[in-house]
């Protein structure tokens, strides 16, 4: 196997373990197995997620020539991968992430268009990955979009984490938390999913278009009450009175419903473990569920990291140490100065970054240039947050070098500008869009 030397070129190393896991988790090697036989009527193709091209992609290509089918997927703008399927019988469509925007909504609303007529000799095969709560929205009964959009922006700037985002979002909607499988009644309805939440409960990807809802409308309103977000009142009567409630465990309609998962998050950190183990080091995989603020789980990794390169702790060097899972970025609202100088106080603009990236800058800050550590961060999509970046690398270095260009880690720690700090560095990992959606993947290499 050819990878780069670890010892000689450790960012190329750990960039080609990144390169391994979104290899694994890529749709068209993990789809055939779970396709099901084609219905004596006809399969409609409904889907939504940063993989939902790929997936639309890889089940047209895998589905018989001579056997109808027909559909719609939503993606994030810029994630249709280039295809050699001629004459695509699935529809990909493109709409805004991670806040909605029309796309999204108009691609939602003919989706449920879409089920209208289904037979019970029908299938229609739901393609669901991470991503999908933004791009497949729909507001419920007293809600606009404007509306939608706001509630969304003030969940991921409040440190909620994402079982509690998609608690609101499966209640606000008229598509999510299961509404999507029942409209298709009475069709059979198989879903494959990839997974890019902890613990893979489908229930959470993509807040669960197909997938019976265990939580409440009332957990929904006490999300919103502890974060301060603002709802119409109206929508508050609905949720106190349960009138938004979505189908639960058991719901009769939801009964034929049969969900595959295709590809997980521990299954991408095993197959760059093998990898790791394959360049002769020692691979040790904490987590694929790991949570928590971004710049603080990047500390305790840095703890870690620091006691193994000492000959310290259960984990012995040469090794790389993995983990995954769905940190948050609780924004932090400052004002200051004019960047003229001028002195006139006003509401500083953010930072940009996403978790990626603001773990690597808790994990620096913590590691103060450890010796012998080297670690790459970056979310499986290629995408941190907003901006053209999958993630950032750390070195040994990283604070010497930063200091030597007057940049401060501590200040764009407070703005979230973790941007900012690795693009003078060098140290930004830029992919592009992956077309999959395993979550985060951290990797820290010790020699």
């Amino acid at each position: 196997m050819n990878f780069p030397n670890p010892e000689q070129n450790p960012r190329a190393f750990l960039e080609h373990l990144f390169h391994t896991a979104i290899q694994r988790a890529l749709p068209l090697h993990n789809t055939a197995a779970y396709l099901p036989q084609p219905p004596k009527g006809r399969t409609l193709v409904l889907g939504a997620g940063k993989a939902g091209g790929a997936m639309a992609q890889a089940v047209d290509a895998l589905w018989p020539a001579d056997k109808p089918l027909s559909g719609l997927v939503v993606t994030r703008y810029g994630h249709i991968p280039a295809s050699d399927v001629k004459n695509p019988r699935i529809e990909i469509v493109e709409a805004a992430h991670p806040v909605p925007d029309a796309a999204g909504l108009a691609a939602a609303q003919r989706m449920l268009a879409l089920t209208q007529e289904l037979t019970a000799d029908d299938l229609v095969l739901c393609l669901i990955s991470g991503g999908g709560s933004a791009l497949l929205t729909l507001p419920c009964e007293g809600l606009t979009l404007a509306d939608k959009q706001r509630i969304n922006k003030e969940l991921l700037n409040s440190g909620a984490d994402i079982t509690q985002m998609n608690c609101v979002r499966k209640h606000l909607s008229a598509i999510k938390g299961g509404r999507l499988a029942a409209a298709c009644a009475p069709a059979r309805v198989v879903t494959l999913a990839i997974s890019d939440v902890p613990g893979d409960d489908p229930a959470i990807i993509a807040s669960g278009p197909t997938v019976a809802d265990a939580t409440t409308c009332l957990e929904a309103l006490q999300i919103l009450k502890r974060y301060n977000i603002e709802i119409p009142g109206r929508v508050a009567d609905l949720l106190e009175n349960g009138t938004l409630e979505t189908p639960k465990p058991g719901d009769a309609i939801l009964a034929h419903h049969q969900l595959h998962m295709i590809a997980t998050p521990q299954q991408s950190l095993q197959a760059a473990a093998d990898a790791a183990r394959a360049a002769g080091l020692d691979a040790y995989i904490l987590s694929d569920e790991i949570e928590g603020e971004s710049r603080e789980v990047g500390k305790v990794h840095a703890a870690l990291a620091r006691a193994v390169a000492r000959g310290q702790g259960a984990f012995k060097k040469p090794c790389v140490i993995f983990s995954g899972g769905e940190t948050t970025v609780t924004v932090r609202k400052q004002s200051g100065t004019s960047p003229r100088g001028r002195g006139q106080d006003q509401q500083a603009r953010p930072g940009r970054g996403g978790r990626a990236g603001e773990f690597c800058m808790g994990l620096a800050q913590a590691l103060q240039g450890q010796p012998g550590v080297w670690a790459l961060a970056a979310d499986t999509d290629g995408i941190d947050g907003v901006e053209d970046n999958a993630g950032a690398f750390v070195a040994p270095d990283t604070l010497a070098r930063a200091q030597a260009q007057g940049l401060t880690l501590s200040d764009h720690l407070d703005r979230n500008d973790a941007y900012g700090f690795f693009e003078p560095l060098g140290g930004l990992v830029v992919t592009g869009p992956t077309f999959t959606n395993v979550n985060d993947f951290r990797a820290l290499l010790i020699l």
